[in-house]
């Protein structure tokens, strides 16, 4: 569906446009999210920063998302599968902990001082969603930080990651929403890795003061 990032942003950047959704900051997801963030960022004239946010593993299947947080603790669980699983309250607690940890070191490489979120429209871009379930911690951790309103804006996302995204924020913009998904990568002529010194370029080529006029 999209040749690259950069394609994506800019089909994402035009849906955006044509729905007349705007937003007072654009946070990327580090660190696909950020070639795509950047492409909207500029389109609109907005500030682009990050949020970041981790998965919560299953025991013995980290790959399978029991929840997600955000660097501030704001955290999202998948009431359901615990359930399923017998996942216990202590092994819940020590995942939270630990990915807490790590994705508060990890937006501290690319956000040393948050950005002032209070009484502001957001809108968080990524290269595309398959769970989301970090998506949802994202917005809570957006929403913890004073935001006024939330709008969640990817390329690419199956049916029923749009449906679960729009319980928790106040809009999803998606360009294409396949029923068959499998993977992100899946919708992508060139899908490479984005290392963490690509993600900062596009993150420092526009840095702009958000609270600035």
């Amino acid at each position: 569906m999209f040749r690259d990032r950069t394609d994506a942003g800019e089909r994402l950047a035009e849906t955006l446009r044509e729905r007349g959704v705007t937003a007072d900051v654009v946070l990327a997801v580090p660190r696909g999210g950020l070639p795509v963030g950047r492409v909207v960022a500029d389109a609109l004239g907005r500030p682009l920063d990050v949020v970041v946010a981790r998965k919560l593993g299953a025991p013995g299947n980290p790959e399978l998302a029991i929840g997600a947080v955000g660097a501030d603790g704001a955290t999202w669980l998948n009431d359901d599968l615990l359930d399923r699983l017998g996942v216990g309250e202590g092994y819940v607690e020590r995942e939270r902990e630990r990915q807490t940890a790590v994705a508060r070191e990890k937006r501290e490489a690319y956000q040393p001082e948050p950005v002032d979120l209070a009484g502001k429209s957001v809108l968080i871009v990524d290269d595309g969603i398959a769970t989301g379930a970090t998506t949802i911690a994202c917005v809570r951790a957006v929403e913890a930080a004073g935001a006024r309103r939330v709008v969640v804006a990817v390329p690419v996302a199956p049916p029923e990651s749009v449906a679960l995204l729009r319980q928790v924020a106040d809009d999803v913009v998606c360009v294409e929403t396949p029923f068959v998904f499998g993977a992100v990568a899946r919708f992508y002529d060139s899908f490479p890795q984005v290392s963490d010194d690509e993600a900062r370029a596009y993150l420092d080529r526009g840095r702009v003061d958000p609270a600035a006029p």
